[in-house]
């Protein structure tokens, strides 16, 4: 990776650093999409690439998401490694085919001899006042693609190292970013490697409950863990950062450790993601639990106007209140309790 070091970005500047590095040291790395090149992107995540890499690697597309993919898939075939980026979460819709049929299937029909290094850029998630169609979060429906590694940041320094192990994978990738973090500032070193586009972190440690979360929901936990701390709770927190594959190991380690836990996502809660890492976790600490694992996270409707954004997203007194109901000696009983 490049020798710049300890460089203060926002999360789309280190997107777009990884996308420029990648460009520069990889002729083979392509980034195409709708208003990727001259204007930048919707978020300006790829602004200025097409003015220094010229408009053979980096190009705006027609309007249709299906032909996107499908082109991508033909350049990966071909030995190009292309990125190419949905402009808004719902506007995936319309590639899923070429996704779920082809993308995710051609290099297990194929025993491993076609190799589909092809990155979906998705910004996705709420928190900027959108509305349906600019605001899904979106993220089971890949996760329950046999195929695709799934793979969502929530810091600069994740977005740039996650990124660039994104593009040199071998595999298909569905790379979620979350718009609400496009604008939040940290380092990030070029150099630093990640522990992996399979693992987990921990980023607060704790010992009497594990809140698991990820994406644009990550920084709202950790003001929830901060805020339990100020009640009596230790809670640790960890980012999953890969939904698929699931990193169990990291996750069960902690909860073994804290006996209790609670996911908190943005997606709607009915067949959400955390009801597979609640059923992940039952089976495999079910004898380390106090209490059930809960889950903080939006309302299973469509996603609703703007101004009731911030009663659909999961909050801090939210997520507060599932801490303080698993089952403390002095909580108030779960659902359906007598």
């Amino acid at each position: 990776m490049t020798a710049t070091l300890d460089t203060t970005l926002s999360l789309a500047g280190a997107l777009n650093r990884a996308l420029a590095d990648a460009l520069a040291e990889d002729e083979r790395v392509l980034v195409f999409g709708e208003d990727v090149g001259t204007l930048g992107g919707v978020f300006r995540v790829t602004d200025g690439l097409a003015a220094r890499f010229g408009d053979a690697r980096v190009f705006d597309s027609p309007l249709a998401e299906s032909g996107i993919v499908g082109t991508a898939i033909g350049m990966a075939m071909n030995g190009l490694r292309p990125v190419i980026e949905m402009q808004f979460d719902a506007f995936a819709y319309p590639a899923f085919e070429q996704i779920t049929s082809h993308l995710a299937k051609l290099r297990n029909r194929t025993k491993g001899q076609v190799e589909l290094p092809v990155v979906i850029r998705v910004p996705y998630g709420g928190g900027i006042g959108g509305v349906e169609h600019h605001c899904d979060s979106s993220e089971v429906y890949y996760t329950h693609t046999a195929g695709l590694r799934v793979v969502t940041p929530a810091t600069p320094e994740d977005a740039y190292t996650l990124l660039r192990e994104a593009i040199d994978s071998p595999d298909p990738v569905i790379f979620l970013e979350p718009k609400r973090r496009y604008w939040e500032k940290g380092t990030v070193d070029p150099q630093r490697r990640s522990p992996g586009l399979d693992k987990a972190v921990i980023r607060r440690e704790g010992s009497d409950v594990t809140l698991i979360s990820y994406g644009g929901a990550l920084g709202t936990t950790l003001e929830a863990a901060e805020a339990a701390a100020e009640e009596g709770y230790h809670a640790e927190v960890i980012d999953l950062r890969n939904l698929a594959p699931f990193d169990l190991e990291t996750v069960a380690a902690s909860v073994r450790r804290t006996g209790r836990a609670v996911v908190v996502h943005e997606a709607s809660r009915f067949c959400g993601y955390g009801a597979e890492v609640a059923a992940q976790l039952s089976e495999h600490c079910f004898h380390y639990l106090e209490a059930p694992v809960l889950r903080v996270a939006g309302f299973d409707i469509p996603y609703p106007a703007p101004n009731l954004e911030q009663h659909h997203l999961p909050g801090v007194d939210r997520i507060l209140d599932a801490v303080e109901r698993l089952q403390w000696d002095d909580a108030a009983p779960l659902d359906g309790e007598k």
